[in-house]
């Protein structure tokens, strides 16, 4: 039988954490926004190419970073329902365990006075 300890908190925290870093990410990727579009250094070929590339590479990066900001999203808004999902659990559990922990422990009381 396999035992999994969670703090629904520290989970929460995490997604809170998640989501900063996700937001941080998005005000870079804001940023870095214009290097989709670069300016040839001079009027010739070589220049033109270069300025192409940079391009071309800048949009593949935009379009990776759209991905990784939708999964990343996927991601704290599953965090933030696993919170929520092992706290209602906890919550769930808690009495009927202290139900049979009483009743286990009724007679030791009993003789103990404890």
């Amino acid at each position: 039988m396999s035992f999994v300890n969670v703090a629904p908190q520290l989970v929460s925290t995490a997604a809170a954490d998640a989501a900063r870093i996700g937001s941080a990410i998005n005000t870079a990727n804001t940023a870095a926004a214009a290097t989709t579009q670069v300016l040839a250094a001079a009027h010739d070929e070589v220049s033109t190419a270069i300025a192409a590339l940079f391009g071309s590479h800048g949009q593949h990066y935009q379009a990776i970073s759209a991905q990784v900001a939708a999964y990343q999203e996927r991601f704290v808004l599953a965090l933030s329902q696993a919170s929520s999902t092992y706290a209602v659990a906890e919550a769930a559990s808690a009495t009927p365990l202290q139900n049979v922990l009483d009743a286990i422990n009724a007679p030791v009381q009993s003789l103990t006075g404890r």
